[in-house]
C-alpha cells in the first residue's frame, strides 16, 4: 500500500504536465486568456509553460519543491483573480475554472504539507 501511496509524489505534479503541452503545443489557445491589458501575450504563454515545467521537475528531484509547490499554489490563486474571475461574466465556463482551480490550490497546499521533500522551509 505504501508503494502505491508513494506513487502519487510523482503523479500529482506530472500531471500539470497536459498544461505545458496546453502551452506549448497550442499558444494560440493559452495567449487567449492572458488580459488584454497585458502586453506579449505569446510571452506569457511561453513563460507560463516554462514556469509549470520548472514545478514539475522541482517536484521531481526533490529540491526546493515545498518552494515550487507554494509559489504554483500563488500562481493558480492568481489565475483565479487575472483571467478567471473577470472572464467569469461572458464565459460560464469561467466559473467552473475558478472551482477547479481551487480544488488544486487544495491539493496543492495539502503536497506542501505532505508529500514534499525539501524541509528548508518549516511551516
Amino acid at each position: 500500500m505504501d508503494k502505491i501511496l508513494t506513487f502519487g509524489r510523482y503523479l500529482f505534479p506530472l500531471s500539470f504536465l497536459l498544461y505545458v503541452g496546453l502551452h506549448f503545443g497550442m499558444p494560440e489557445v493559452g495567449a487567449s486568456f492572458i488580459p488584454t491589458w497585458l502586453p506579449a501575450p505569446l510571452f506569457w504563454n511561453y513563460f507560463t509553460g516554462v514556469l509549470i515545467l520548472a514545478y514539475i521537475i522541482s517536484c521531481l528531484i526533490g529540491k526546493y519543491d515545498k518552494l515550487a509547490t507554494l509559489l504554483m499554489a500563488l500562481y493558480v490563486l492568481l489565475m483565479i483573480f487575472i483571467v478567471h474571475i473577470p472572464r467569469a461574466a461572458t464565459y460560464e465556463n469561467d466559473m467552473l475554472n475558478i472551482f477547479r482551480n481551487l480544488m488544486v490550490i487544495g491539493a496543492l497546499l495539502v503536497y506542501a504539507q505532505y508529500a514534499t521533500k525539501d524541509k528548508r522551509i518549516t511551516g
